[in-house]
């Protein structure tokens, strides 16, 4: 049996969970996320908790067995209290500014980077250098933090660059003179 799979789902106070045959949908404060889950796993509410189940004990199964439940789970909590990522940028005249709902970034290259929020992600930036992104689909968020974190990876030499907040960027040693 799963480990994952096979633990229960707490439906939140204030969320409200309809499954329509493979497709759960949780409604909340922070908006509406639907998972569609594949007719490998069962889905049923129980006493305030969302149970998953597979219908045979093939590995497909129990390979989407534990992915299933997390998906659900993912949903679940992001419609209560969402999803945060933070980035930091590092380097002598690197910063990031909003305009409206665009990310406007400086990152030594000869033009600005803009970066459009896309709907129901929040993007914000405190103090030119912290970048904070905030959303309700915990996918969604991973992916703009992963975009704008493309747009000037860490480097290896100085370590300038856009660094997820808490990552440790492994540094090289420079060229040595010759004697």
């Amino acid at each position: 049996m799963s480990r994952i799979g096979k633990l229960p789902i707490e439906i939140p106070t204030g969320v409200e969970v309809k499954i329509d045959g493979q497709t759960i949908t949780a409604k909340g404060p922070l908006g509406t996320e639907t998972v569609t889950i594949r007719p490998e796993i069962k889905m049923e509410v129980k006493d305030n908790h969302i149970i998953l189940t597979r219908k045979d004990d093939e590995r497909r199964s129990r390979s989407l067995h534990g992915l299933s439940r997390t998906l659900v789970n993912n949903a679940v909590q992001g419609v209560k209290s969402g999803f945060t990522k933070k980035l930091e940028i590092v380097g002598v005249g690197y910063r990031a500014a909003m305009q409206g709902n665009t990310l406007n970034l400086a990152l030594g290259y000869s033009h600005p980077v803009d970066i459009p929020s896309p709907e129901g992600i929040k993007i914000s930036v405190d103090q030119n250098t912290k970048i904070t992104i905030t959303g309700a689909n915990k996918q969604a968020v991973g992916d703009i933090a992963a975009l704008i974190r493309s747009k000037r990876p860490p480097e290896v030499y100085k370590g300038k660059g856009i660094k997820y907040e808490g990552e440790h960027i492994r540094r090289k040693a420079g060229k040595t003179g010759k004697k």
